[in-house]
């Protein structure tokens, strides 16, 4: 993770940023090691009542979203190996060369141990989305954003994809987009897998809301795709809680699917919203095995982004 400071986005408004993030981090750290990039880590200290897992490096970052920077990790032989994409700002909306120089970093400094590769591609993690067993869930909308790699066709970006993630298949979602979300369509946005048989995925219920025409054709999509074992997924819709709006007007892209699967719990982001209890209670389903912590991201979504997008998970050095 990264800590908001002054000089990144949360400027204006970094009091109310504070609490999300510092309630992040302590659930993470609470079964886990955390490494919590800073500006300075002593100021940083003074907001956690326990430390003991967290890891406090300073560096120099643009912004808080490390889900876009961060190293996307594979196995190969066994071993890990931390894959550098490169980051652009989202296709040049924001300011991203320090972000952009993160993972080399953390890797030359010896702060991430493993294989390191770095990859002339424009890709964020939050972007795709893996089972882990060679199936690889993203959208069009973004990938084949001409500000991202506009030299390369979707058939070219698959070949890329499958020789630098080893996934055996691409499911491209063609339909649905947040309003309010910069990313263009982040697939942790919209849909992620449960497990290699379940999908959850975002819907609207309310045909007078903007969502509801083109969530509706991104459902009908998904309800085509076939597992490995070319069966119908398991389906699992989250709806859309009510509209959030900025101070000026503008709609916030709210969603339940922007969660974090730790070790032994799932952090699940809330929004001060009727349903929040009822997604509370359905991922104890869904996750039984885990502890499900809510935390409010009404602050996050405020920028754009949610609880997945602040974070970038890094597997144990060995597989398995």
């Amino acid at each position: 993770m990264a800590f908001p400071h002054e000089a990144t986005d949360w400027a204006e408004d970094l009091r109310s940023a504070l609490t999300p993030f510092v309630r992040i981090a302590s659930a993470v750290a609470w079964d886990q090691p955390l490494v919590l990039l800073c500006r300075d880590q002593e100021s940083v200290k003074q907001h956690f009542c326990d430390t003991r897992n967290i890891t406090f490096l300073e560096l120099p970052y643009n912004d808080t979203w490390t889900r876009d920077y961060g190293p996307v990790t594979v196995y190969e032989e066994g071993r890990r190996k931390f894959l550098d994409f490169t980051f652009n700002g989202w296709g040049g909306k924001f300011t991203a060369n320090l972000d952009n120089a993160v993972t080399e970093t953390l890797v030359k400094k010896g702060y991430l141990f493993g294989e390191y590769e770095k990859i002339d591609f424009v890709l964020e993690g939050g972007s795709i989305e893996s089972d882990g067993q060679g199936t690889l869930l993203t959208t069009a909308r973004c990938l084949l954003q001409p500000n991202r790699n506009p030299s390369y066709t979707q058939a070219q970006i698959e070949t890329l994809l499958k020789e630098k993630l080893g996934v055996q298949r691409i499911l491209w979602l063609e339909e649905g987009e947040l309003l309010g979300d910069d990313t263009d369509a982040h697939i942790d946005t919209l849909a992620r897998f449960v497990d290699t048989q379940t999908i959850a995925y975002v819907t609207c219920d309310d045909p007078n809301d903007p969502h509801y025409e083109r969530l509706g054709r991104m459902r009908e999509q998904i309800k085509s795709f076939r597992t490995q074992e070319n069966r119908p997924y398991r389906l699992v819709p989250l709806p859309l809680p009510a509209p959030k709006y900025d101070k000026k007007g503008n709609r916030l892209p709210a969603t339940y699917a922007n969660y974090l699967v730790t070790n032994k719990a799932v952090l699940l982001p809330t929004y001060d919203d009727p349903k929040d209890k009822e997604m509370i209670a359905l991922f104890q389903t869904l996750y039984p095995g885990r502890e499900i912590i809510p935390i409010n991201c009404l602050p996050l979504i405020r920028q754009g982004g949610s609880l997945h997008c602040s974070t970038m998970q890094i597997p144990a050095y060995y597989e398995g």
